[in-house]
């Protein structure tokens, strides 16, 4: 009997519906290059107007939706403040120095949110012998962090605070929609009001094959495009990958709120075991253990998939193929390794780093 695979990766492994496949195949296309194709604009006018945003623009990745945009509000030789565990600076390839010639600056966060009042002592506004701060980057939710959530009072504030002194912000949505699920905040709060750009992923919780939209004030949409265009992005009947995104915002939005429920169920039984598992709220699930490869290595072998973000994290992460059966195979499964691979290493995880997170259970 062939073992079937349970992968908890991440929510970007998931395979199109036939729903979605056929909306592709009968997508109505153009060449997106000459601004000709009309579902690829029908999908940046749908998001636009989600998050109140007069720009859209249709790019292949969340990483190149993250780059253009930061080079839409900072000049090379300025600086971006963000998280020291943000996505754009621990996954993007150094892109920001390297093709932006822009210089970051860290706070470190709680799990992952800026402290307002961290941020406001380190904000430059620059002259001629000091760079000044053009932009602020936040996470929404947190990858690293196991998926926080930013509060809308606090994205509230972090949007008054650089406005007072003409920074601006840009929102790495790629996990938005698990905040939407996760806190029931409308999508159009948390775009324009408190952003001037947003990056928003269609191939996470949405379960697109691939894409995202950058959104933005439609006075910068020339230069993005031509961003875009000299990152490698253009892309010419593009709109059989737009269909994708329509079709999941038609019919995949409101269930992302069953991957937070098969979380919970995957932090629940592993806490149960003794797993020392960190505050969960969206659909990622962060386990410390002694030898997190080893975790993987052992899992994999029993056909559950995870990954280690660190040298002592394992990451799950649940998603629209992942059901409730495989959820509870999966608990099974990492109970077992976890306790092997204490075993293999004799450093057991304290009870008392258990029962802490247990106690401050966000959600």
């Amino acid at each position: 009997m062939t073992m079937q695979t349970i992968d908890l990766r991440s929510d970007t492994v998931t395979r199109p519906t036939p729903g979605m496949r056929r909306a592709m195949a009968t997508a109505e296309v153009g060449d997106d290059l000459f601004g000709e194709d009309p579902t690829v604009r029908a999908l940046e006018d749908r998001v636009a107007a989600l998050f109140g945003f007069s720009g859209a623009l249709f790019v292949p990745s969340g990483v190149m939706a993250n780059q253009i945009a930061l080079r839409l509000l900072v000049a090379p030789g300025q600086e971006v403040v963000c998280d020291a565990e943000a996505h754009i600076l621990a996954h993007e390839e150094g892109s920001p120095a390297r093709y932006g010639g822009i210089q970051t600056r860290t706070v470190s966060g709680d799990r992952g949110l800026l402290p307002i009042e961290a941020l406001a002592g380190i904000l430059r506004p620059g002259n001629a012998y000091t760079i000044g701060t053009r932009a602020v980057a936040l996470e929404q939710t947190h990858t690293r962090a196991g998926g926080s959530v930013y509060p809308l009072k606090i994205l509230r504030a972090l949007r008054r605070l650089t406005a007072r002194s003409g920074i601006a912000v840009h929102i790495d949505g790629a996990r938005i929609w698990n905040a939407h699920a996760a806190t029931g905040t409308p999508l159009a709060e948390y775009g324009a009001p408190v952003a001037d750009t947003l990056a928003v992923c269609l191939s996470k919780g949405l379960g697109a094959p691939v894409g995202s939209v950058l959104l933005m004030g439609a006075e910068h949409l020339p230069r993005a495009r031509s961003l875009r265009h000299g990152l490698g992005g253009g892309m010419r009947q593009s709109g059989i990958l737009a269909a994708a995104g329509l079709h999941a915002l038609d019919h995949q939005l409101e269930r992302i709120a069953e991957d937070h429920s098969h979380a919970a169920l995957l932090a629940a039984g592993l806490r149960e075991a003794g797993c020392a598992v960190r505050p969960r709220e969206t659909n990622i699930v962060l386990v410390d253990t002694p030898d997190a490869e080893d975790v993987v290595a052992r899992a994999a072998r029993e056909g559950v998939l995870v990954t280690a973000p660190g040298p002592e994290v394992v990451r799950l992460v649940t998603h629209l193929d992942v059901g409730r059966q495989a959820c509870r195979r999966a608990v099974e499964v990492l109970t077992a390794v976890v306790g092997e691979s204490r075993r293999a290493t004799g450093r057991p995880t304290a009870a008392g780093h258990a029962q802490q997170w247990k106690e401050s259970e966000v959600a």
